[in-house]
């Protein structure tokens, strides 16, 4: 599969054997594309609560971030199934862009803001990462609209920011607490907090990095 024919996020799991078997269960369950997306926003509203419950659920903090990780995990595999579904399938739709992008970042918003407002999270940054977040997809599209090859380039792109993610929220749920740095004049911040700062900090400088391949597609041979 030419994913750069087909100007689609570059994935390697889209190769294996088993992402093939899902994509022919999905087609004959008939599930669309739309659908499948609608879903993916479904997982990462999901991811987001479960982050935000940590803060007032100590109780069952663990468990809460082992199923945020699960939940983003599902969004991510909602992702890339909503289009395999419809290449399989050759089914388009006159809407199927807004609902290839509007979930995508609605759920990017919903789960780095609602890991802002985590046990140890930083409200704040989660915002502004939701943001720089945004900005890293609002440039791609923008690119696409003005006539240039879509940019799916990092460092921070949806699958790095969500990886971040996953991986704090399972340090969290499966390591001594002793493990879990604290940080601020009252240790309010923990382990989420910097990731979060790493993740706007990353994002923004991903917005840029596809501002500038945009513009090089787009004046390629003119300047």
């Amino acid at each position: 599969m030419d994913e750069k024919k087909l100007d689609r996020r570059p994935i390697a799991a889209r190769n294996l054997r088993i992402s093939g078997a899902v994509t022919d269960a999905l087609a004959k369950w008939g599930l669309s594309p739309n659908a499948i997306s609608v879903w993916s926003m479904v997982f990462g509203a999901a991811s987001g609560l479960c982050f935000w419950a940590t803060s007032f659920e100590p109780v069952a903090e663990r468990l809460l971030f082992i199923l945020a990780a699960f939940f983003i995990l599902l969004r991510l595999l909602a992702n890339m199934f909503d289009g395999m579904v419809a290449v399989k399938t050759g089914t388009s739709s006159p809407v199927g862009e807004l609902y290839n992008e509007i979930p995508d970042r609605i759920s990017d918003s919903i789960i780095i803001v609602g890991a802002g407002y985590a046990f140890g999270g930083w409200e704040t940054m989660s915002y502004m990462a939701a943001l720089a977040a945004m900005l890293t997809a609002y440039v791609r599209a923008v690119g696409k609209g003005a006539g240039s090859r879509q940019e799916f380039c990092g460092p921070l792109a949806k699958q790095q920011r969500m990886f971040l993610l996953i991986a704090t929220a399972l340090f969290l749920a499966l390591t001594p607490r002793g493990w879990h740095p604290r940080f601020g004049e009252h240790d309010q911040f923990g382990l989420l907090a910097p990731v979060l700062v790493v993740i706007a900090i990353g994002s923004f400088y991903t917005a840029w990095r596809r501002v500038l391949k945009v513009h090089a597609n787009l004046t390629k041979g003119t300047i």
